[in-house]
């Protein structure tokens, strides 16, 4: 879905995106989120990332005065097309596409999964498959039924996070930083300098973990009153150092870029400062992040729950909470394709036809090198009977 392909965001037919759902249900969540997002500078703007979509729409329902990016085409394009099925889908598709709506937009969900859905219709259907909702209509456990010349196949969509391939998740990362962040402007001006504390979690740390980010913030704090170097135990080690970047190199990359090429892209980085006095945490978990194969894991979970074997089926993957560097990295080094591929020579992956990736960059419409060609990574599976039927190619030929 490109710019030119979406038309200009119409806030008649987002209106009626949020009818859909209830205009109460609609303004309590949008309210939700802006509180939730006062919570800290770091985590809030994670939650304002996360729920971005239905920022977006309420933005754009208040008709902006500027031209729309290619993301905000994007998103309005596919709540029009939710729009137009809540319309057109026979038997208790409305209401079931209604009861998933409302579900998207309560407790810690988000739209994602329901986007991701509209949008690889739209993607079959411009490749010539005409496509139902067999989920909706039938309560189907696959979500698409695509046809095209006599052939047809299910699609399941689904929606897996990167925080569950990482030992520290970068939600518990963001809360702790904001945490210790008033702590450390006080310290830095009572001890003006620059420095750099490293974290290392080999139990990791997780976004649910309430205790043991309390646990830790207090750890951080009596280190530094203490003025100790160094803290540890089996579930982390504390070390505190003098910040050496060189400062040119800081200012010709800017910090937390230096910071980055420091200390990989694996590592959660947080800078505090207090006049020219800077603080940066740098954390890492015990072991590599694990985001394809946590990938793997799901598919290996989705294809026998979600898929008949009656027809040749396809996992459409939405690879959740993951940035730039990291997406590209998925793609550049085939860590994706690695884990698809072993995935595919499981017998659970025996209806599986093709396996298919995207993220939100492909989802807001970003081109190379963010976003992927035609939307979406593709792995066939070599040994389908269908996998060179003519009538799926579009929909299954691998795309690396």
């Amino acid at each position: 879905m490109s710019q030119e392909t979406a038309a200009a965001p119409d806030p008649v037919v987002l209106d009626a995106f949020v009818r859909l759902a209830g205009e109460a249900v609609w303004d309590e969540r949008i309210a939700a989120v802006k509180r939730a997002a006062t919570t800290g500078p770091r985590l809030g703007r994670a939650l304002l990332q996360r729920h971005a979509i239905e920022l977006t729409i309420d933005r754009l329902r208040r008709r902006i005065n500027r031209a729309p990016t290619v993301a905000e085409r994007c998103l309005a394009g596919l709540a029009a097309d939710i729009v137009a099925s809540a319309d057109e889908l026979s038997s208790r598709g409305p209401d079931r596409l209604r009861a998933g709506l409302r579900q998207a937009l309560g407790a810690s969900a988000t739209l994602v999964p329901l986007f991701h859905l509209f949008r690889t219709g739209r993607i079959q259907r411009g490749r010539g498959f005409d496509v139902e909702h067999a989920g909706f209509i039938d309560d189907a456990p696959f979500d698409l039924l695509i046809h095209r010349d006599g052939t047809e196949a299910e699609v399941a969509c689904d929606v897996v996070s990167a925080e569950d391939g990482r030992g520290v998740h970068r939600g518990a990362w963001f809360d702790l930083a904001d945490r210790v962040d008033p702590d450390l402007q006080t310290w830095l001006a009572a001890h003006p300098g620059r420095y750099l504390l490293k974290v290392t979690l080999p139990q990791g740390l997780q976004n649910d973990d309430r205790a043991a980010l309390a646990a830790l913030h207090a750890r951080i704090c009596a280190m530094l009153v203490e003025r100790r170097r160094t803290d540890h135990d089996a579930a982390v080690v504390l070390r505190l150092d003098p910040l050496l970047l060189a400062a040119a190199q800081a200012d010709e990359l800017g910090l937390v870029s230096s910071l980055r090429r420091e200390f990989g892209p694996e590592a959660h980085l947080s800078v505090t400062s207090a006049g020219t006095a800077v603080f940066v945490m740098a954390a890492r978990a015990g072991r590599e992040d694990e985001v394809a194969a946590a990938v793997r894991r799901r598919l290996s979970a989705v294809a026998p729950a979600r898929l008949t074997g009656a027809r040749p089926g396809i996992l459409a993957m939405f690879i959740e909470d993951t940035d730039r560097a990291e997406w590209r990295g998925l793609r550049d080094r085939l860590q994706l394709e690695g884990e698809a591929r072993q995935f595919l020579t499981d017998p659970a992956a025996r209806p599986v036809v093709a396996v298919t990736c995207a993220s939100r960059f492909e989802l807001f419409g970003l081109a190379e090198p963010d976003g992927v060609p035609d939307g979406e990574l593709r792995f066939r599976n070599p040994a389908h009977p269908a996998a060179r039927a003519e009538a799926l190619a579009p929909a299954v030929v691998s795309s690396m």
